[in-house]
């Protein structure tokens, strides 16, 4: 079995790719002092028969040029389109994926070194935040659902164009009868609610609770997140089988979703009727959406077909040279 040496101690983020990369090969930890400063970052850097690489989970600010200049291949969460940064020739793009509790996994990978490497507050802090994610599961495959659409998310200080479309999506949810709703935005702790008290949910959900009340919606709204990245949310949303409503994406995939085939993407919050029209009209339209957006999940997303991509994607770079 082929091995796979990581060189640091990534954050939660890289709990995805970790999990995968085991399953596949053989994951051994060392720790090289060059990359002590990405301990407890969303940065997993590994080596593939003696080849740097690096798995950036990082919002979309840039590559670390740093860490490009020493990698074979420079793997991002989101590729931005429009980036120069991310036009560089080293620089690949990743399929959706999500933060899953790996805590037995994290523990044997990284052992006593986790207290060696990491403040005793930092290696609780992740350890809590893995035990709350869901352990991964791939959904079976089930693509009939009742009007219900649940919805919550954060309103963001300097995102003012996401918070306008979440809270559209809110609206509109509340206002169309045809609709159970549950949701809305979770209140900010400074108080500040940008005018959308009338949008807000006092409710709180854990991560699992998020994840079971999401599977049972109807309609699952993916928008631009924090700097025009692709929320973790919908590789979840794929892997559940809903039918994904999408704004347009700003970054790359390794394969696209297809419009009218995988995803039902819009352009403005004014289709928000006409949609929820054809969807409760026509449940055939609605089961192919959230089926294909399945298959395309089951095909490339899984923690395992994403380790075999990355592996390969490295050993296909080394051959090339």
């Amino acid at each position: 079995m082929r091995e796979i040496q990581v060189l640091n101690i990534p954050n939660f983020y890289s709990s995805y790719y970790l999990l995968g990369l085991n399953h596949e090969y053989k994951v051994k930890f060392k720790m090289d002092p060059r990359f002590a400063k990405f301990n407890n970052k969303p940065i997993l850097i590994f080596k593939v028969n003696n080849t740097l690489a690096v798995i950036d989970n990082d919002d979309p600010t840039g590559v670390n040029s740093e860490l490009y200049e020493m990698v074979s291949t420079y793997f991002v969460t989101n590729k931005l389109i429009n980036h120069d940064s991310y036009k560089q020739p080293k620089v690949k793009p990743l399929f959706p994926h999500y933060p899953v509790n790996i805590v037995p996994l994290y523990c044997r990978i990284f052992g006593l070194s986790l207290f060696r490497y990491l403040k005793l507050k930092e290696v609780l802090q992740q350890i809590y935040i893995l035990l709350r994610r869901p352990i991964y599961l791939q959904y079976k495959k089930s693509f009939k659902k009742d009007n219900f659409i649940f919805f919550s998310s954060n309103i963001w200080k300097k995102e003012p164009e996401t918070n306008q479309i979440r809270a559209e999506f809110i609206r509109f949810c509340k206002a169309d009868t045809r609709i159970v709703f549950k949701g809305g935005f979770i209140p900010r702790s400074d108080g500040n609610n940008y005018g959308f008290d009338n949008e807000l949910n006092n409710e709180k959900y854990s991560p699992r609770m998020f994840s079971k009340l999401s599977a049972k919606s109807k309609i699952a709204l993916n928008n631009p997140a924090v700097c025009g990245a692709v929320s973790w949310r919908l590789a979840e949303y794929l892997n559940q089988g809903l039918f994904v409503l999408s704004f347009p994406f700003k970054i790359e995939l390794p394969i696209n979703l297809t419009q009218h085939t995988d995803v039902h993407f819009i352009e403005k919050t004014t289709e928000f009727k006409p949609l929820f029209d054809k969807i409760i009209d026509s449940e055939d339209y609605h089961e192919t959406i959230a089926a294909n957006g399945k298959i395309y999940f089951d095909g490339f997303c899984t923690p395992f077909a994403q380790a075999k991509y990355v592996v390969e994607s490295i050993l296909n770079s080394e051959s090339n040279k």
